[in-house]
């Protein structure tokens, strides 16, 4: 089994959002930093409200103009009503939605996920314990490696992933902060398109800063059995080349190392 390795406060935490969606915004140059106040400032508490999660806000270290966040649901029924209720009932999507979009240039980019296993979930403190907009910024990152799959994610790749590639990444200095493959379910909610029609594997791994990432990635480097076994057998199950997004959180996420 895969083990988690969780923070001293662990016991204050819980494993949530059984359904996600990973959704990456491309944003009109510059306006990065205005999206975040605005996302942080009013869509956040709103969407909460109304029966949703919201995991995690990201700028996306590779990309100046690129926006990353998750929100979670109970289920798929839920996640019908909350989108509903947000973005055709809401207050605040009304008032603020014409702002929201000026900014973007595309928001279609959109994965429905599930935890391989319950506990694979997200661990993350009550949301009423979500820090304030004041709050300083996390020093660490969060790394989502998607691995494209050939058909959607089963026991073989998964006890490959296991038992070669989760000791060579926690070894490294990477701590595993959940484990996540496609929700095939119909999108319920057409309004928000989904990548629909594709399997993913997403291991999001955290580090405490930019710098214990470059290092861990030297350390990968350096190691052999790596280079030469592990990663070449990882991408022969792969169907294209993994895609890295080196997330640093805002100040409001709750999903920080």
């Amino acid at each position: 089994m895969i083990s988690f390795e969780v923070a001293p406060s662990a016991a204050t935490l819980e494993h949530c959002s059984p359904i996600i969606d990973l959704r990456q915004y491309t944003l009109h140059p510059g306006t990065r930093d205005q999206f975040i106040e605005l996302f942080d400032g009013e869509f956040v508490e709103t969407q909460e409200s109304v029966g949703m999660r919201i995991i995690g806000q990201f700028r996306d270290l590779g990309d100046p103009n690129r926006f990353v966040w998750m929100r979670g649901f109970p289920d798929m029924p839920s996640r019908k009503e909350a989108l509903t209720a947000f973005y055709e009932q809401g207050e605040a999507w009304r008032r603020f939605s014409a702002l929201a979009r000026s900014q973007m240039i595309d928001s279609s980019d959109a994965l429905l996920l599930h935890p391989i296993r319950p506990d694979a979930a997200f661990a993350l403190a009550r949301a009423a314990d979500r820090p304030s907009v004041n709050s300083p910024l996390s020093p660490g990152l969060i790394v989502a490696t998607v691995h494209p799959l050939p058909q959607p994610v089963d026991a073989d790749f998964l006890e490959f992933f296991q038992e070669n590639v989760v000791p060579i990444l926690t070894a490294a200095g990477g701590r595993l902060v959940g484990l996540f493959a496609t929700e095939h379910s119909p999108n319920n909610f057409p309004a928000l398109p989904l990548r629909e029609g594709e399997n993913v594997f997403i291991c999001f791994v955290a580090f405490d800063s930019l710098a214990a990432y470059h290092k861990s990635m030297t350390v990968l480097g350096h190691n052999s059995e790596w280079r030469r076994e592990i990663h070449p057998a990882l991408l022969r199950r792969l169907q294209g080349r993994p895609h890295i997004l080196r997330l640093a959180p805002t100040s409001r996420s709750q999903l920080r190392p």
